[in-house]
């Protein structure tokens, strides 16, 4: 109850202080493990890919988010679980994996953090998609976050990556994230 009592009060918010417009909410499966995968613009990035689905959207947080007195225990309730930065983190991973084995919607960064400057994705969420069976949906963010000025969150068809996987080459991992952050990038460009 408290995340859809959340999430209205953020779409307004976001409606109004954004002017947010989503775009192709309906190529997100109805039911079943979806992994939204996003670029990664704002630490405001989390509720603006799940602002506007109508099923619930996990997400990896850094560790010390969960440390804040009232924020930790909060984004937890929202479907939050932490992730220890600066490495691989199994315990994160499998949580991802359970979830999404259980038929519910992660949201993930493939490009780890905001800051990241080169452009390079990380293979985390291709290996949590793969292992989990989870549909991947490319979501791209365009816009700055400033009162007044828009932001457009768009979600694409799903990535097919059935002949990825079925190669089950050793590069599988790597070939997969390409295919995610190049649909990704086509998305952005062509919404611009």
């Amino acid at each position: 109850m408290l995340y859809l009592i959340s999430r209205f009060l953020l779409r307004v918010i976001y409606t109004c202080l954004f002017r947010l417009e989503a775009r192709g909410v309906d190529n997100i499966p109805a039911s079943g493990p979806v992994v939204l995968a996003s670029n990664h613009i704002s630490n405001f990035d989390p509720p603006t890919v799940g602002v506007k689905v109508m099923r619930k959207v996990h997400f990896m947080a850094k560790e010390e988010l969960f440390k804040v007195p009232v924020f930790g225990p909060l984004i937890r309730s929202y479907g939050a679980f932490p992730v220890k930065r600066g490495g691989v983190s199994k315990d994160a991973i499998k949580s991802a994996i359970s979830l999404l084995k259980e038929g519910n919607v992660m949201g993930i960064f493939p490009e780890g953090s905001r800051n990241n400057q080169t452009g390079m994705a990380k293979k985390g969420a291709a290996m949590i998609a793969v292992r989990s069976g989870a549909v991947v949906v490319p979501v791209a963010i365009i816009g700055k976050y400033r009162p007044f000025s828009k932001v457009i969150v768009c979600y694409g068809e799903p990535v097919d990556l059935t002949e990825l996987i079925e190669e089950a080459a050793p590069d599988m991992l790597e070939q997969v994230t390409d295919a995610i952050m190049t649909r990704i990038r086509e998305l952005a460009a062509k919404n611009r």
